[in-house]
């Protein structure tokens, strides 16, 4: 990817990882257009007179207004928070400096909310992690106008790697939890549910503040799991009767309690949840317990653990940094543990059952079509960066991508799937692309999270897609299948949808399917049009 960067210093060596071509110093004319995004890094100016400070910084964000018509909407703007690097106070009252910074940065927030391709990208998360002695070297400042310290490059980039993979919401999915000395301090099977150090005094405090954090990020759309050598029916009664308790059963996903050794208890967690070993990270205060599974499990993130419980809230906070972070939450993300849960109450009530269509007619499945729009874009975006199972491309769109397909007059679709025990959310997509003077379409993309699977929902979906296609006048549906390592049980799917075979290799299969009547939707799937959805 190459960026078009405006600046108004010597910012170089601070993407030098990237593809990028840099402004002149403070000048908006002559962009590149042709670059597939563009970046905003103004840094504040270094002059001894406030007021002219406040000009220059008040004169930034008119310049900004300037260059934002020139921007295309479906390419991505990052924009850097003002954040003052160094200012000689001479009035300890005068707060005029920092009040322009912060009507500046308000401003920036509210461009964020009304273009959807610009994100902006909060300078002071990165330069509060040192000492502002450090973040400027006065002999680069001078020789080469860089205000930034070089030696913090190399930070810098790491940094905004993982912010820029925060907003394509590449992040772990699902943190597992060991108990004892992890959650809590002592051994429960040993100091029993009163005994152990949760709450009040260090290090129980330490514990406690460590629960209300993994809390949080359950709330925002990390999946909890609990791996534990334990006595199953101890730890359930301490989650019901210490009062101290942050995180109760209902917090969890899914666990495996018991004294099976914790590589085979995570292999069945993946299973259970649907979910991949590479994006489980694993917590546990023994390092015996670390060492088994980086050596058995590698693709399970296993950080060190903190030997003592007064850092526990620091590492926590860099685990987050570095493996869960996202730009902006879904609701789907919001509601993701109670999504799993259901999901294992309907695989409890499915054994009632003795065949699959009675099955089904008993869920009552709601399925929801939603054109792509302003509002739904962010998921269905976030979605083609993280389904690989059900995944027939694994093509990687952001929004301004998707946003690009719809000026393109091509058609998405998003799916909300809910039944009788819980709404899903939007949990499928398909991208489809027109040709209508050759009555043609191609599939660009058709993907379904894995919470949904199992229910034929896929199969529903697709068939209305067809239908919408036929009464559109389309004649022939393309489709491919890009193999990679996770995708490998929808390999044979378009066969089954009635697809014709054209091309097969190693890297792809081709098809193509005539369309000479409509496909038959079950019943028990009751289909709507969200009608307030508009965008197609």
């Amino acid at each position: 990817m190459k960026y078009y960067i405006f600046r108004n210093t010597t910012i170089e060596m601070l993407f030098s990882r990237y593809t990028a071509e840099f402004s002149g110093y403070g000048e908006i004319n002559n962009l590149n257009i042709a670059a597939d995004a563009f970046i905003w890094f103004y840094l504040p100016p270094i002059k001894p007179n406030q007021e002219q400070c406040i000009n220059e910084i008040q004169d930034y964000y008119l310049r900004l207004e300037l260059i934002l018509p020139q921007i295309p909407v479906q390419k991505q703007f990052l924009i850097f928070t003002l954040e003052n690097l160094f200012q000689i106070n001479w009035q300890n009252s005068d707060f005029s400096v920092r009040r322009a910074i912060h009507e500046y940065n308000h401003k920036l927030y509210i461009l964020a909310q009304e273009y959807p391709n610009i994100k902006v990208i909060d300078f002071y998360d990165f330069i509060n992690r040192y000492h502002p002695s450090t973040w400027i070297d006065w002999k680069f400042y001078y020789l080469s106008q860089m205000v930034i310290n070089p030696k913090l490059a190399d930070d810098f980039q790491d940094w905004l790697a993982a912010k820029i993979d925060a907003i394509q919401s590449k992040r772990k999915k699902c943190l597992i939890l060991d108990l004892d000395n992890t959650l809590w301090g002592g051994i429960l099977g040993e100091d029993g549910l009163e005994g152990i150090k949760l709450g009040n005094s260090y290090p129980g405090k330490a514990y406690y503040d460590f629960q209300l954090n993994i809390l949080e990020a359950s709330k925002n759309g990390i999946i909890l799991a609990i791996c534990s050598k334990n006595n199953e029916n101890d730890v359930l009664e301490a989650w019901e009767k210490n009062p101290s308790m942050i995180l109760k059963s209902t917090n969890f996903a899914a666990y495996r309690i018991n004294w099976q050794d914790k590589a085979t208890n995570i292999l069945e967690l993946a299973k259970e949840l649907n979910i991949g070993l590479d994006s489980m990270v694993f917590f546990d205060d023994n390092p015996v317990e670390r060492n088994l599974i980086r050596t058995t499990l590698p693709e399970v993130t296993v950080p060190e653990f903190p030997e003592q419980p007064y850092n526990l809230y620091t590492f926590f906070k860099q685990i987050y940094d570095k493996y869960f972070q996202v730009h902006t939450l879904t609701n789907e993300d919001k509601t993701k543990t109670e999504q799993y849960l259901a999901n294992a109450q309907r695989t409890q009530f499915q054994k009632a059952f003795s065949s699959l269509e009675d099955y089904f007619t008993s869920l009552e499945m709601e399925l929801t079509i939603q054109p792509a729009t302003p509002f739904n874009i962010p998921r269905i975006a976030q979605m083609t960066q993280k389904t690989n199972q059900f995944n027939l491309t694994t093509k990687r769109y952001t929004e301004t991508a998707i946003h690009q397909f719809l000026a393109d007059k091509n058609l998405i679709w998003g799916l909300n799937v809910k039944d009788k025990f819980g709404d899903n959310g939007l949990t499928a997509a398909c991208i489809v692309i027109l040709d209508a003077a050759k009555k043609e379409a191609q599939i660009d993309s058709f993907l379904l999270s894995c919470r949904i699977l199992g229910r034929g929902i896929e199969n529903a979906f697709l068939s209305w897609i067809f239908n919408y296609l036929f009464d559109s006048g389309i004649e022939i549906i393309k489709a491919a299948y890009l193999p990679t390592a996770k995708n490998k049980q929808v390999e044979n799917y378009y066969e089954g949808m009635g697809f014709e075979l054209l091309e097969k290799s190693a890297t792809q299969k081709t098809y193509q399917l005539q369309l000479t009547k409509k496909f038959v939707v079950r019943d028990y799937y009751k289909i709507r049009i969200n009608e307030n959805e508009t965008g197609n």
